[in-house]
């Protein structure tokens, strides 16, 4: 008997930053700046389920790094689940961001080679004006702000061969704060690149 597809959906808001100048080259296929990417990506879930199980109001960060060019693969990889899941909606969301849910995160995650682990942690989300900000406590920290466009507003990226989220265009921004330290790496800089969109995740 065939197991049924798993009914899911996600939306909210996300971003990203790398050690990448701006705007990262990774989305055109093209070798990283520095010859390695090195990737924190946090989303905020505001509605979202995987069938029965409700996944509103959460927070995902996955740090990632890129030892080539993105499209070769190889990546190494920690995700990080919202402290405020419950067992349910730990294994869901750990469903869908390891790629066993398929959709585009299984496209992404196809490149990673190595995982470094998965912890569930306290993750805050700020959004405030044109700045994201994300924080684990003593592990991470994140902050970008847009990029102002040459007729003003905001500056913007449109189906790139390779990103993070599909579904709607990417501002472009600059990061303002970068800090990772876990799993043996030791990640600090900043005026790199950053993106950020609303997103929709589904099979």
């Amino acid at each position: 008997m065939t197991t049924p597809a798993p009914d899911w959906r996600l939306e909210g808001r996300y971003f990203e930053t790398c050690n990448c100048e701006t705007a990262c080259p990774c989305i055109w296929l093209q070798p990283p700046s520095e010859g390695e990417c090195k990737l924190l990506v946090a989303w905020h879930i505001e509605k979202g389920h995987l069938n029965d199980v409700q996944l509103h109001d959460l927070n995902v960060v996955l740090a990632c790094h890129a030892p080539d060019n993105m499209i070769k693969g190889g990546w190494s990889a920690g995700l990080y689940i919202d402290d405020r899941a419950d067992q349910a909606q730990t294994a869901a969301i750990q469903q869908i961001f390891t790629g066993q849910a398929g959709g585009h995160l299984s496209v992404l995650i196809g490149l990673v080679g190595e995982v470094w682990g998965i912890k569930q942690v306290a993750i805050s989300y700020q959004e405030d004006g044109d700045s994201r900000r994300m924080v684990i406590p003593g592990i991470a920290e994140a902050e970008i702000q847009n990029i102002q466009g040459i007729t003003g507003g905001e500056a913007m990226i449109r189906n790139p061969p390779l990103c993070v989220v599909t579904s709607h265009p990417s501002v472009v921004a600059k990061s303002k704060q970068f800090n990772y330290q876990d799993y043996g790496q030791d990640w600090e800089f900043s005026e790199r690149n950053g993106y950020h969109s609303a997103f929709t995740y589904q099979p």
